[in-house]
């Protein structure tokens, strides 16, 4: 067994919903926020996370997933006609999916996603650390490896996949001797889980990926800390925390919406 794939949670975000709360449950926490918030700027990364939860987790839990007309349109604009064929295919890959397991959605979403191409951020985007929404990972058909694994966690949310079940986990690659992220599954609670990567096209439980040593894992609400000898350890900044609330404000202003 591979002891060092088991966290230990560490409450970084207020959970206030799992996802199917009513907006009304939670858009009066916004002015309570601001009321009770000294200086305003402490309060903008949990408005952040707040609208997040309010408009982009019902679409990502498969509640009328569809890509609208101007979004397409701008993709189209920026990345080319390509992108837009992209995109649609994307959202069909959602919206049509018949899967009767979990494990058959998994496949679907890894190999969809592997066919992009590896490109590494400085490169690509012009910044040593950049995560992109899936979006802008289709549009321009690469990205690295945070960018693999955020798509493929929304993707999966929006099959209808339990975020409990999804951790993008942060890891060291032993045989690269680089860090890296893949997305982990849990069949269950503190089970074994499944990893998706891009290097690794095919899916594996983690007791045969010895090449990856786990730093830190998280999901929409949470944030864990691997184990090391049973002791969790800190392993990781909170600038990582504050490019999942980027991706999060960027989705927001993708016009996802039925």
């Amino acid at each position: 067994m591979l002891s060092h794939f088991y966290f230990a949670e560490v409450p970084i975000f207020l959970t206030i919903s799992t996802g199917s709360a009513p907006r009304e449950r939670v858009l009066p926490l916004l002015s309570i926020v601001i009321k009770n918030t000294n200086k305003i700027e402490y309060s903008l990364p949990f408005l952040i996370f707040l609208s997040f939860l309010v408009f982009i987790v019902p679409i990502i839990n498969g509640q009328g997933f569809h890509l609208d007309a101007e979004l397409l349109n701008r993709a189209e604009q920026k990345y080319g006609k390509s992108a837009r064929l992209r995109l649609v295919a994307w959202e069909d890959l959602i919206i049509s999916d018949n899967s009767k397991t979990d494990r058959e959605k998994l496949e679907k979403v890894n190999d969809f996603f592997n066919q992009m191409e590896y490109v590494e951020d400085i490169v690509h985007w012009g910044q040593k650390d950049y995560w992109a929404t899936p979006i802008e990972f289709l549009g321009t058909q690469a990205g690295d490896c945070e960018d693999y694994t955020i798509a493929k966690y929304f993707t999966l949310k929006a099959m209808g996949v339990e975020d409990e079940k999804l951790n993008l986990t942060y890891v060291k690659a032993l045989t690269y001797g680089v860090h890296h992220m893949v997305l982990a599954y849990y069949p269950t609670p503190g089970g074994v889980p499944l990893i998706l990567d891009n290097y690794v096209t095919d899916i594996h439980p983690a007791t045969e990926r010895t090449d990856l040593l786990p730093i830190y894992s998280f999901n929409g609400t949470s944030l864990w800390l691997a184990k090391q000898r049973g002791k969790g350890k800190l392993a990781g900044s909170s600038s990582r925390l504050k490019r999942w609330q980027d991706v999060m404000q960027k989705m927001s202003e993708d016009n996802l919406g039925s």
